[in-house]
Order: C-alpha cells, then structure tokens, then sequence
C-alpha cells in the first residue's frame, strides 16, 4: 500500500489538511506531520542549532497517523520522511493551502517550501491550493480527480506538481487547464502602512493590493479566469 505524508503550513487543523487527507486515504495510508499552529510565508526554511519536538494527536480523519510539530513547514518534512513514516512514505501532499501559490508568491509559500523540501529528499511530490475564501466547490468537485490523475506522473529532479483551485461556485468554473507555467507577474503588490509607536520608532505592517491580470498559460491566468491550474515547478537547485 502507498505510504502517504501530509503537511501544510496554516496548522495540523486547518480545514485544507483535514480535506486533504480524508481524499487522500482512498489512495494509500496517511500519515500528516503538520505545525501545531499557522507557519505561512516560511518558504523553506529549517530550524537549525535547536530541537524541534513532534508529538501524536488525535485527527478527524479515521485511520491517519497524525503528528503535531512545533518546527516549521520543512521540518515537519523532514522528519517525517527520516524518522516518523516507517520506511519513508511514497509521496507527499502539501496542503491544502489556504490561499493560492501561483506567480511570486510561491517563492515565499511554506506550502511550496516543505513541498520542496520533499522533491529534495527524492519523494514525488503534489502541492495543493484553494483561493483564501469559503466557497470550496471546485476544489473539493476535482481533488480526487487530481490526485488519481497526478500521483504516478512523474517528475524530474527538483520539480513538484502545483494544483491550484479556484474559489469560485461549480457552475462558474471552466475546467481544467494543464501545463501552466509560474507567471512572473506580481500577485499581490505589497505596501506598508507606518504607524509611530514611539519616539524614533515606527511600526510597519504589510497590506497586499492584489492584482487581477496575468499573462496567458500562466497559473495566475488560469486562477483568474475560474480553471484549476496544474502545472510543474522546478526548485532553484
């Protein structure tokens, strides 16, 4: 049977997770090492010159082996793939992450950096993601479908599977559009708002302007447009 790892970066129990491993029990067993709490925007970054600790919990999903982890998104990879999954797992899911990882926003997506960080340990790779919304139709109409039709393509070194759904209703969605590239258009056109708090002090807080054009075969366009998108994304390395 597939050995499956699940983890995410909003939380061992976020709805996308939950989500996630109750469709992904129907292709193999499940394992979700998770954080215990949200670590978005991590990117693929590890704890390093200190321990991190992961512990059992009890999971909504009947059947699955879940681990809370208080590291972040990679960790949580990690050693799930070196110490908790008897004898390494198959795959591993990222997601499902909420809030898309398309264009730029993937390079600081802790969803996509522990997804990286298991096509660096050499185990294929699906990263899944739904708009930042309540309306999960379409994901929840085609993530089956996805996972039959993604878990035994392959993929070269360095390189993830990236399933982005739409946040609109079933009937405004258009289908499915494949080999979408990572569009280099910016998603969200970042400011900060300043507000002094003392004296030579100011605090910054980021506000994101979100853009709604992209150019064509992107996964941004595709996202805009109410498709699914699936496309590859090869790591730096």
């Amino acid at each position: 049977m597939r050995k499956i790892l699940i983890t995410n970066d909003d939380g061992i129990y976020a709805d996308g997770i939950v989500r996630l491993a109750r469709a992904a029990a129907e292709f193999g067993e499940v394992w979700v090492v998770a954080p215990d709490s949200e670590r978005s925007a991590m990117s693929h970054s590890l704890t390093l010159r200190q321990p991190i600790e992961a512990w059992q919990v009890d999971f909504p999903v009947s059947g699955v082996h879940a681990f809370a982890c208080d590291g972040r998104p990679a960790d949580c990879v990690r050693i799930g793939v070196l110490n908790i999954v008897p004898g390494k797992p198959d795959h591993v899911f990222a997601g499902i992450n909420y809030g898309y990882n398309v264009a730029t926003d993937i390079q600081y997506s802790a969803t996509a950096g522990a997804a990286f960080e298991a096509a660096f340990q050499k185990i294929h790779t699906i990263a899944f993601s739904e708009d930042a919304g309540d309306v999960h139709e379409v994901t929840d109409r085609y993530l089956k479908e996805m996972i039959a039709e993604l878990i035994d393509k392959p993929l070269l070194p360095g390189q993830i599977w990236n399933v982005n759904f739409p946040g609109c209703r079933l009937a405004e969605c258009n289908g499915i559009l494949r080999e979408r590239t990572v569009s280099n258009d910016v998603f969200f056109e970042d400011r900060y708002i300043e507000t002094p708090v003392s004296e030579g002090r100011i605090s910054y807080m980021v506000e994101g302007i979100r853009n709604y054009d992209a150019k064509e075969r992107t996964d941004l366009r595709a996202i805009l447009d109410n498709y699914v998108s699936v496309g590859i994304v090869t790591n730096i390395s």
